[in-house]
């Protein structure tokens, strides 16, 4: 059965009621899940305890060294151990990995990119290469649950700190996954984001573009929408944006092309 690919943000991790609604989820599902997880709000925290405020450019965050180490002993440390230990008591036989481990998603620096008239080098961020997902198949054919933080390597051993949502699209292409769910506290695509009532149940292509003419799909909303279209346009069956107890199950906002 084609694995399904769950990817959690820094905001539902911080929830300890909504990573227990995952995990419950992982446990009810009928397809092989892994899970892909980013950190954001975290490692910024953390930044800023350290007295470093991160720079945040066009949505990404520009990775300094102290940025590379900060995402590292996150995103790879506390987080990574932290869920995977939440699905150990769920009843889930969870693993922490990364990108970096066992070959799994190969990237390149980023180049330095014009950015409104401005030339950003972005420092330790990664474009994706190639994935190769041996690792994830052999622990789900053990029945091992993989916890994928978004840390990455390139051919040379560098480590990158790589958007957590490119990480899930690429790794459910890879796998020719049966459905991408990208867990959001919002549960979804809404026309009035202070109103649950206004879900969308499915959107298009079309009308994603037109939500973000007329102003009502905007934030981190967008860029999860491409996401998704971007992985339904490489092989994925599936894609929705949904709330962490719609895993394993039905709700939120199908996308489809």
């Amino acid at each position: 059965m084609n694995p399904t690919v769950v990817k959690l943000g820094g905001a539902v991790l911080a929830d300890a009621e909504a990573v227990a609604a995952v995990w419950a989820g992982v446990r009810a599902s009928a397809a092989p899940v892994v899970v892909v997880h980013g950190g954001g709000p975290q490692a910024t925290a953390l930044a800023r305890r350290l007295g470093h405020e991160p720079r945040v450019v066009a949505g990404r965050r520009v990775t300094t060294d102290l940025d590379l180490d900060v995402a590292l002993w996150t995103l790879r440390g506390a987080l990574n151990a932290r869920l995977a230990a939440a699905g150990g008591a769920a009843g889930a036989r969870a693993v922490g990995v990364s990108g970096a481990d066992g070959g799994l998603v190969t990237v390149s620096r980023r180049p330095p990119r014009p950015v409104d008239g401005e030339t950003v080098d972005f420092g330790h961020v990664g474009d994706v290469e190639a994935v190769d997902p041996t690792l994830l198949l052999v622990l789900a054919a053990a029945g091992y649950t993989p916890v994928v933080a978004s840390v990455c390597a390139d051919r040379a051993g560098a480590l990158y700190n790589v958007n957590a949502d490119t990480v899930a699209a690429e790794v459910a292409a890879a796998l020719g996954a049966g459905r991408l769910d990208l867990v959001t506290e919002a549960g979804g695509v809404r026309r009035d984001a202070g109103d649950p009532g206004t879900l969308v149940r499915r959107l298009t292509a079309a009308e994603a573009e037109a939500g973000v003419a007329e102003g009502w799909i905007a934030g981190g909303m967008r860029p999860k929408l491409e996401t998704a279209l971007d992985a339904l346009a490489r092989g994925v069956r599936s894609a929705r944006v949904c709330a962490p107890a719609d895993v394993g199950g039905a709700g939120g906002t199908v996308v489809v092309p």
